[in-house]
Parts: C-alpha cells; structure tokens; sequence
C-alpha cells in the first residue's frame, strides 16, 4: 500500500496541535516534517523543539527531512526529538556513508534524498545501505511549487535500479504530489507520496485520505 505523508509544513501553525489530531484522525500513515536551514536551501522553518512537540500528540511515525548543510551536526538532535524516519540530502553530506551508518545505528530509518538535477546513478554505492530514498519533485524550500514531470522518469529509474538489486528500498516522493497525479506518481514506482499544501488545504481531510486511498488502490 503507498503511504501517505502529509507536510506540516503547509498546516496552520497557529493551531498545530488541532491540525496534527485532525490529520492522524484521517488514516494518515506518517507525517512529514521539513528542517530548513536558510543555507542549503532558501528558507527557514522549524527545529527539533516542534518535533518533539508532535511526538508527543501523536502516534504517527514522524518523517523528518532534513533540508540543512552539515546535517551531522544535528542527527542526535532529531533523533531525540522523535524522528521515526530521517533524511539527509546526497548533496550535503561530505560523508554519506558514515552519515547513514549512525542514523541506522541509532534504530532509525534511515533516508537519502536526490535534489531535480541529482542523477539516481549518484546513489549506486549506498543505495544498498538506505531504507528509502526520497526523489524531490520540486526544488526544495517552498512549499506549493508544481510538479517537475521529468521527476517521473526518475522514479522509475531508481525502481528499476531497486528491483534488479532485489532491494527493498522505499521510494519516497516530495513535491508538487496532488490528488490529479498521484496515481501516475505511485504507477511509476513511488511507495511514499509527500503531500503538503494539496493535503492541509483541503476542508475534510478524512474525505481526502478516503480519495486518496481510491485513486492508489
């Protein structure tokens, strides 16, 4: 079944707690937490103080992205703040490796996430290491951009690259995912689907969930 993980990046945080209750209400299976830095991407958001928070409202499995230069410095930090699943970008770890060796150690799922121009290729000698891989479909730092179609080959690249190594790997998908094209998202491979502004600004997120959970079937 593909999962579905809302970004509460795009909730009201004025009434986080309400929109995190609703959300999980709904049948959703993980929920997304974007970290931004204002230097490996142009924007700032939350730190391991709201995450904590969230853990502590749900039961949810919290999906922490980390959109951050030198990501190493802070993998202790989010993991103690909860982070169920944690993803460090290809492009900002000097050592991947060893980056993904500790996050595992630590008994977390452990991601490695591939900006637009980032070629799958890149990922072949640590691909075999990863739980998932999460394939950005926007350039990451806003929420709300469009979908970058040729995203879609790319999807379907790392699946067949996955399959031939008889892997387990999780494709993970983060931007512009929508009701209209999450079909042809999840047909081309991905098992993860991000879904931020399309999901918190809907008015019935039990509805949308229902719907979602009829277009994936």
């Amino acid at each position: 079944m593909v999962k579905i993980a809302p970004s509460i990046l795009s909730a009201d945080f004025l009434r986080l707690g309400e929109e995190i209750k609703a959300a999980g209400a709904a049948g959703i299976d993980m929920f997304h937490i974007d970290i931004m830095d204002g230097h490996f991407v142009p924007n700032m958001t939350i730190g391991p103080s709201i995450v904590s928070v969230v853990k502590k409202i749900t039961d949810v499995p919290l999906d922490v992205h980390l959109m951050i230069e030198d990501p190493d410095k802070y993998l202790d930090d989010f993991i103690k703040a909860g982070a169920d699943y944690l993803t460090v970008h290809y492009e900002a770890c000097v050592h991947l490796h060893r980056t993904v060796q500790y996050i595992k150690e630590k008994k977390v799922k452990a991601g490695v996430s591939l900006n637009p121009s980032t070629p799958v290729r890149n990922l072949d000698s640590i691909i075999e290491d990863v739980d998932f891989v999460v394939i950005m479909s926007v350039n990451p730092g806003f929420g709300g951009q469009g979908f970058i179609p040729q995203s879609l080959d790319k999807i379907k690249t790392l699946k067949k690259i996955i399959g031939d190594r008889g892997l387990s790997t999780l494709i993970e998908v983060d931007g512009g995912v929508k009701p209209d094209n999450a079909k042809a998202v999840a047909a081309a491979g991905s098992d993860i689907l991000v879904m931020g502004s399309a999901f918190f600004g809907s008015k019935d997120y039990a509805s949308l969930t229902k719907r979602l959970r009829e277009i994936l079937r």
